[in-house]
Formats: structure tokens, C-alpha cells, sequence
């Protein structure tokens, strides 16, 4: 194994921004400029990709780079803040592109002192591995990883390294530059299922020539916290909000049934999206629901299954392990997005093969939600039928082997559509949506259309209060007024993406002001900042303006804030609704 190492020379120890080269082997080991510093996550991977990259390039090019983050307040004691960010030009949109992940990696990389890691250059000399630590970062070739799913790779990287170190990497799908290609990290069991799967950005690895990073933070600096009393009483007030709250409670909704106890709820209110968006209901949807999930799991001796966290310190606790009928472990994670893309989407009731189809997205590295949506446009063109499971479970297969087949739909739904002359192509900036239609559920639809990162439900969550009634108490169906809601949550959202902490917080947050101004006390605490609740939405709406900012510069116009034509004149079926949402309400959402 051919080795290189370049060891740490007078950086911060609790700041460091590191750039490595993947073509020369040169690390730069920077303090984070002060511009930074109050940054994190999302902000961090978005403010310099705006600032360091030129919109045009080229996204599977040498001059495009991958940037991984961990939140503000990762590495310490707050709850539910495991979060990892990971940025770049998206190959699947042509845009700017944030996807993150909960994970013990993002812990990690916090607490080894690292509060960004830059890959550039791309390597013309086969596949690399890189190992990052307190003492420095030690390039390892990876060739004989090459090809292997992320369960082999996995495998063979903890035997070498151990198994308390973290992983980041790809399987096939990235190495071979597929646009629906993910990035995987570990669970707290070491089982590489948790993803960072939306918007290419594995292929954005792959290109890079770098096969996986493994991340040791033994001898670690930890997370520097500037007022520790502020800092603790501002987790104790989330925590209190966390655990109190019906949703995210020990016991409540997520820790019970996971996200996909929004499978009956999606489609009690019409808005679950069903073979490839021509439905927004599923006949046989509680076949394939959180509850079914959850008693299936403990009729098969699953016990501890349901309600598993993904990162030490998650309060929430919403992941899940799906056994075999024999009681053994099969996959994790059955999700709400997954268990639709892969199910209602696809009109496939069995949650079997559902639970070997995300298996088979874990190994191969590829997204769920766009696998799903893609596999959907492929039932559309024909090449299997709605309903049938074993034919989506060979097409991806057939993603995993490179066919012909398998190249196109590799590159996602978009592409097929194109490929295969469909019309119905539910996408926005070439991104597949998430399992929430437009048609039912308007605030969501402009969401869809106007976030910089493509169509992403987690970019402006209005599922809270036009579905669940968690801040506000709004109907779905009605258009009015959405594009302001949509815009608050948008901002509202990239601050939580840069702090570190979980999405899921949100339902505590918005309906309990203990656990808001809790959040951004804890958030206080680390940077020795004076942030207010005015202040969370200033600083969303700043990244947001640079993401922006970054997309009109590569071309993007207002007709890319804008759904598919085929939802404005399709009536929706149970509701027979279309998408009516007045477009200036869309350019208003989009900061035009």
C-alpha cells in the first residue's frame, strides 16, 4: 500500500481548514479565515463554494470541489446535532449543492479539530483512500477497493483501521460518475447506510479520484466552546423541548414508527405520490406504513430495531433495522422517503423487497429518492410494470453492472425521461422529488420549485404546518399565502443545515419557544456570538443569497423555479387537484 503522509504545521488546533490536492498530494492546513468563522455545515459548504468555485465549471471536472463540514455545534454534548454537510456543483442539477447527513463521522471530524475539509485536483493515478487525524493526513492507494459496494469496502477499511475510526465513501455508483451517485458515512454500528445521497455529489468523490476518507479523532482537540454556562443551558432547554414534545418524545411518533409513520398520514390527505405522480393516494399504502413496519419488526424478534439513532446523542432516535423473516439483520434504514421511492412510487406493497432495494442502493451508493422517482419514469416508458418489485430490483441491478439500461438510469430521472420520451418527469433542476406531491400540498410544491438545491422537501419543511399542525395550522390545497411560509422556512432551514443540528428539532422549535431560543443559546455558546431569533433567518437568508447568486451566474432563470408543466394542467386524483400556485408568489419565494 502505497503511503504519503503530511502532518499538521502551526494550525489552530480548533479551526482548521484543510485543502488537499488529490492530484499533486499537497495539504494546506489553514486557520479558518475570519469571514468564516461563524460558520458551519451548510454555510460553510455553500459560502465557499460560492466564493472559490466558478459556476460554469465543469461539476465531474478538475476545477469543481467536494467540501465536507460538520455543523456548528457537532462534537459537543448537544442533542440530536450528529449532522455532516457535504457541497459542490451538482452534477444532477448544474447548480449549487448541499446534502447532509447524520452520522458518527461528523462527530468526529468536529472533535479531530477539522471545521472543513476541501478536496481539489483530481487524481490521474487510480484510487485513492484518505486518512485523516490529529497529526495529519496520510494518502493510502485504494485499488483494490475499487468496484466494491460500500458493505465489502466497509468491511475490509475497520479491519484495517479499526473499528472506532469513521468512514466517508463510495460504492460503484461513484466511481462510475452516475448523477444519482450518494455519499455514504457509518452508523453508530458501522454499517455504511447513512447518506448524504441528493444531487450527485458521490460522482463528485469518484471524480476526485478519492474512494473513501477515514477519519480518527483519538487525539483530537475537541470542539472549543467559548461560554460553557450559556452553552449548557441552552442544551438543556432543547433537550427539555426535545423530550416533551409528541413527535420527537422517547415513545412519540419517530421513536415509535420512524419517518415513515408519514406514510398513512401522506396518504389520508391525498398527498402521497403514486406511480410516478399520477396518484395521490395508494390503495394498499398501510401495507408499506410506519406501524406495519414497526410490528412487523417485532414480530420477527427485532428487538432495539425501532428507535435507533444514527449518531451518539440523538434524542430523537428515528432510524430503524429491517430483519429477514428469520430475525436477521437485513438493512437500515427503512425510511419514510425511501420506503415511498422505492414503494407507493412504484406501486410495490412489500416491504421486503423495498427493505433489498435500499440494501442494494447502500452497497451500490446511489440516492433512494432519485432511484425511486427514476425507476418510476422507467415503469412509465415501460420497461417494467407498476407493482412489480423483482423487475425495480433488477433494473437496479442493472445500475450496479453498467448496461447500456443502466447508464441511463444512473444518470436519474431527468435523463431517463429524456431518453425514453416520457412526459411525466417529476423533477425541478434535473432533481427528482421527495414523496410529497405539489398538487396536495401547495406551500411544499414551492418549495420544490424555488430552493437553490434543486427539488428537496428538507429545504423548506411546510409538511409541519399544512400536514401535521406543528406551527401553525394551515390547509394543504389553499395556494395563498404559501411563498411567504415557504421563504421563512427556507432560511430558517440553512441556518439549522449550518448549526449541525437535525432537521427533526424543527417540530420542538417552531411549536415551543424554550426549545428555539434554546437552540440558538447552545449555538451562542460555542461561537461567543449574541444571536437573537431575528438573527436565524438573517443568516439563512444569507446563504441562501449566496446560493443563489451561485445559480444565476451558472444560468439559471426563473423558468428553473418553476414544476413540471405536466402538474399544472394534470388534475391529482383523490383531491383532482393542479398545481395553481400564481408564479409571482414562486419568484417572491425565490429571492426575485
Amino acid at each position: 500500500m502505497h503511503i504519503v503522509r503530511t502532518h499538521w504545521k502551526g494550525v489552530d488546533l480548533v479551526s482548521r481548514m484543510i485543502r488537499v490536492n488529490m492530484q499533486t498530494r499537497e495539504v494546506m492546513e489553514e486557520t479558518l479565515p475570519r469571514d468564516y468563522g461563524h460558520l458551519g455545515g451548510r454555510g460553510l459548504t455553500s459560502m465557499l463554494a460560492a466564493d472559490e468555485l466558478s459556476p460554469t465549471c465543469h461539476p465531474l471536472g478538475p476545477n469543481n470541489k467536494l467540501i465536507i463540514a460538520p455543523g456548528i455545534v457537532t462534537g459537543t454534548r448537544a442533542p440530536s446535532s450528529g449532522r455532516v454537510s457535504v457541497g459542490a456543483k451538482s452534477p444532477l442539477t448544474g447548480g449549487i449543492k448541499e446534502s447532509n447527513a447524520g452520522t458518527p463521522v461528523s462527530q468526529q471530524l468536529a472533535r479531530a479539530g477539522i471545521r472543513v475539509l476541501i478536496i481539489e485536483g483530481q487524481a490521474d493515478d487510480g484510487l485513492w483512500l484518505l486518512r485523516v487525524d490529529g497529526d495529519g493526513v496520510q494518502f493510502a492507494n485504494a485499488d483494490e477497493l475499487q468496484g466494491l459496494g460500500m458493505y465489502d469496502a466497509a468491511e475490509r477499511i475497520f479491519s484495517e483501521y479499526g473499528g472506532d475510526v469513521g468512514i466517508m465513501g463510495i460504492g460503484p455508483g461513484g466511481e462510475a460518475l452516475m448523477s444519482m451517485a450518494g455519499v455514504a458515512f457509518n452508523d453508530n454500528e458501522n454499517r455504511p447506510c447513512r447518506y448524504s445521497g441528493r444531487g450527485g455529489l458521490g460522482a463528485v468523490m469518484g471524480s476526485k479520484g478519492l474512494k473513501a476518507l477515514v477519519v480518527d479523532d483519538s487525539d483530537g482537540s475537541g470542539v472549543n466552546i467559548a461560554d460553557e454556562e450559556r452553552f449548557r443551558q441552552g442544551t438543556r432547554d432543547l433537550s427539555n423541548a426535545l423530550t416533551s414534545h409528541d413527535v420527537t418524545r422517547p415513545g412519540g411518533t419517530l421513536n415509535s414508527y420512524g419517518t415513515a409513520a408519514l406514510i398513512n398520514v401522506l396518504n389520508e390527505a391525498g398527498g402521497l405520490p403514486t406511480r410516478n405522480f399520477s396518484e395521490g393516494s395508494f390503495e394498499t399504502a398501510d401495507e408499506i406504513s410506519g406501524e406495519t413496519l414497526a410490528d412487523a419488526i417485532e414480530e420477527r424478534g427485532g428487538d432495539g430495531m425501532v428507535g435507533h439513532s444514527c449518531h451518539p446523542g440523538c434524542i430523537i432516535q428515528c432510524s430503524n433495522i429491517w430483519p429477514r423473516p428469520d430475525g436477521t439483520e437485513h438493512v437500515s434504514v427503512l425510511e419514510y422517503e425511501s420506503d415511498w421511492a422505492l414503494g407507493a412510487n412504484l406501486g410495490v406493497d412489500d416491504l421486503d423487497e423495498i427493505a433489498e432495494m435500499i440494501r442494494l442502493c447502500n452497497d451500490i451508493g446511489l440516492d433512494t429518492i432519485e432511484t425511486g422517482v427514476t425507476l418510476g419514469v422507467a415503469m412509465e416508458a415501460g420497461l417494467a410494470d407498476f407493482g412489480d418489485g423483482q423487475r425495480a430490483i433488477e433494473l437496479i441491478r442493472e445500475i450496479e453492472a453498467g448496461t447500456p439500461t443502466g447508464r441511463i438510469l444512473g444518470q436519474g430521472a431527468e435523463v431517463t425521461g429524456q431518453v425514453f420520451g416520457v412526459t411525466r418527469v417529476p423533477t425541478v433542476k434535473g432533481q427528482g422529488m421527495p414523496a410529497y406531491e405539489p398538487r396536495a400540498v401547495k406551500g411544499m410544491g414551492i418549495t420544490y420549485a424555488t430552493t437553490p438545491m434543486g427539488a428537496d422537501h428538507t429545504a423548506g419543511y411546510t409538511i409541519a404546518p399544512e400536514i401535521l399542525g406543528v406551527g401553525g395550522d394551515l390547509d394543504p390545497l389553499d395556494p395563498e399565502n404559501k411563498g411567504d411560509l415557504s421563504r421563512e422556512l427556507q432560511a430558517v432551514t440553512a441556518f439549522l443545515d449550518s448549526s449541525g443540528y437535525c432537521l427533526f428539532i424543527a417540530f420542538a422549535i417552531m411549536d415551543m419557544e424554550s426549545g428555539m431560543e434554546g437552540m440558538i443559546e447552545s449555538v451562542n455558546g460555542v461561537l461567543g456570538t449574541d444571536w437573537t431569533v431575528d438573527d436565524v433567518s438573517r443568516i439563512g437568508e444569507e446563504i441562501l443569497a449566496a446560493e443563489r447568486d451561485f445559480n444565476r451566474e451558472a444560468g439559471f432563470t426563473s423558468a428553473h423555479d418553476r414544476l413540471p408543466e405536466f402538474m399544472r394542467y394534470e388534475d391529482l386524483p383523490p383531491h383532482d387537484e393542479v398545481f395553481d400556485v400564481d408564479e409571482r408568489d414562486l419568484d417572491s419565494a425565490a429571492g426575485r
